[in-house]
């Protein structure tokens, strides 16, 4: 009966002692292996591993992404305007081994070091920014600067930011009816500025559209003077030829085109002298070659 209870017993501690020399780390986890405290491997593979109990002990750590939230917090920006803003982060440990030595392992002293970090970082931006820049088109440009400056310094902690997001930004009361005021402002005078260019590119279309128009009006005259003086000496052409076969014909032609011109309906006066050579043709009493 002893010796079966001392079996039992032998068996019970070999149990315990395999337990205690064997574990098994998650791929979703870090492991760091100490022995008497100290670390002596922290890049443990995912599996089954043994350890000497007493000797060596083992921490596990998160491997995965992490996030901490920030409450609602003041901070200043260029104007020294206050503004509330909570934010989130997110983040993983990549360096086990640092992350162990700057944090003991805490993963509140962590989040604690990494929450400074980001304030620090958006203390920076919203330092060089007007309200409306932080709340309007250079949000993104913000974000960035905040992200690039936190995965810098957590980097010393074996941490990776892979994210900043602000959630809210919102304004004192006394601090919003001035900012609002002043983003109607800007908007006021962008829209001037469009308006502005607009017009000065209406008054280039009319003045380009008038000078064409001159240019056109002008070649169109040249071209028509052309013509007329081009009909005019082929009509003097003509003429003088006309003259040349018959000249006594063309004088009577001439004069009869006169007459009609000058008489026009007949409902006229002219006054002109009787002996004037104008009225030559009136006066004659038989056709050419005859008694007059």
């Amino acid at each position: 009966m002893a010796r079966g209870r001392s079996l039992l017993l032998l068996l019970l501690v070999l149990l315990v002692v395999g337990s205690m020399s064997v574990y098994v780390v998650d791929q979703r986890e870090h492991a760091i292996k100490f022995r008497f405290g100290e670390i002596i491997d922290s890049e443990i593979e995912p599996g089954l591993h043994f350890k000497i109990p007493i000797v060596n002990n083992v921490r596990f750590y998160p491997n995965r992404i992490l996030t901490v939230n920030n409450p609602e917090e003041n901070f200043l920006t260029f104007e020294k305007k206050n503004l509330i803003v909570d934010f989130f982060v997110k983040w993983r440990i990549v360096d086990v081994d640092d992350y162990y030595r700057a944090t003991g392992g805490e993963e509140i002293l962590a989040a604690q070091r990494l929450l400074e970090i980001v304030k620090d970082g958006i203390r920076a931006e919203f330092a060089k920014r007007t309200v409306p820049e932080v709340v309007s088109a250079e949000r993104r440009e913000l974000m960035d600067g905040m992200l690039a400056k936190a995965q810098h310094d957590a980097k010393l902690f074996g941490i990776d930011v892979v994210d900043v997001r602000v959630k809210r930004i919102e304004f004192r009361g006394e601090v919003s009816e001035s900012v609002f005021n002043r983003m109607r402002q800007e908007r006021v005078r962008f829209a001037k500025q469009l308006r502005a260019e607009g017009e000065e590119n209406a008054e280039r279309i009319r003045a380009e559209a008038d000078r064409e128009r001159t240019v056109i009006l002008a070649e169109a005259y040249r071209d028509a003077e052309k013509v007329r003086g081009e009909g005019d000496a082929r009509a003097a052409e003509i003429y003088a030829s006309a003259y040349e076969k018959d000249p006594e014909f063309y004088s009577f032609y001439r004069s009869i085109q006169a007459y009609r011109e000058a008489l026009g309906s007949g409902n006229g006066l002219l006054v002109v002298d009787p002996d004037n050579d104008f009225l030559r043709y009136l006066k004659e009493s038989r056709p050419r070659g005859g008694a007059r």
